[in-house]
């Protein structure tokens, strides 16, 4: 009899273990990523967009936004990424932007509007939003992030100094990558089928013109045509997608002489891999492009 309700108690004690992990909420990927590679099994990243959304739009039901408030660390990209974190009651005292000592880095866009799916009607104004695919700014928010960790958490405090090295580590590496591979693009036009790339241009001295397509989706008659008249006016050959597209999409770019590429900015979390396999794998296959 004692075996069955010491195995019951060693379940319950395995649950509140569970359940008194401090969480760390995060607004996209890269920053989940980075939570978990500092925090390994002693936190609970809480990354709560659903697959198919663009956290840099989405809006939070109110059971989200419960579980969010109850976090011990609120990790913010900044830069105008996840507006909705500005109208949210949030505890200040949780909340971490992490790009905020980089504001000198930032770059200003134009106001763009247009729509994505279920995530509704929205504008493009004021900052750049996608920091992380400067692999160096990246660095930079993952030490705001291990910061922050250490103060809120304290208990973890020597884990989290003794991964972040790791952390940098890889992050110099994708930036040393991209420096080194892209450097034979450099003079030459790309259109992106979205304007997530200007932090990535101007670290790897790409020049990359972008349009507003939807991520995935097969572009309409007015749309081609845009593309159409940028390559005209470009000379561009290379054309990076978002997300993969539809075979009759990169058949048609082929046919205005584009060879597509597919370049996650994964501010989602990727079907396979983790952000650093990811990216290393696609700055190769941008840098052997057809």
């Amino acid at each position: 009899m004692l075996k069955p309700l010491a195995c019951a108690l060693a379940v319950l004690a395995g649950a509140a273990t569970a359940q008194e992990r401090p969480v760390v909420a995060t607004v996209n990927y890269p920053l989940a990523w980075m939570a978990d590679r500092l925090g390994g099994d002693a936190i609970e990243v809480l990354f709560p967009v659903p697959d198919g959304r663009d956290p840099s739009f989405w809006r939070p039901g109110l059971s989200d936004i419960a579980a969010i408030q109850q976090a011990d660390l609120i990790a913010l990209n900044g830069a105008g990424f996840a507006t909705w974190t500005t109208r949210a009651s949030l505890p200040r005292s949780r909340l971490v932007d992490t790009s905020a000592k980089l504001s000198a880095a930032f770059i200003a866009t134009q106001s763009v509007s247009h729509s994505h799916g279920e995530d509704g009607a929205h504008s493009h104004t004021g900052t750049a939003s996608y920091t992380w695919l400067d692999f160096e700014l990246a660095a930079g928010q993952a030490e705001a992030l291990a910061a922050a960790m250490q103060r809120r958490m304290p208990d973890l405090r020597n884990r989290v100094e003794e991964r972040l090295p790791s952390l940098l580590a890889d992050l110099t590496a994708l930036d040393t990558q991209a420096r080194d591979a892209l450097a034979t693009l450099q003079g030459t036009t790309i259109i992106a089928t979205h304007p997530r790339y200007q932090y990535f241009a101007r670290a790897y001295g790409l020049d990359i013109a972008a349009l507003e397509w939807d991520a995935g989706a097969l572009p309409d008659e007015a749309q081609w045509q845009d593309l159409q008249d940028m390559v005209a006016e470009t000379g561009a050959s290379l054309l990076i997608w978002e997300a993969e597209p539809p075979q009759e999409a990169k058949e048609r770019a082929a046919g205005m002489g584009l060879a597509s590429i597919v370049f996650a900015p994964l501010a989602t979390r990727p079907a396979s891999g983790d952000f650093a396999s990811v990216m290393r794998a696609q700055i190769e296959a941008l840098a052997t492009r057809p």
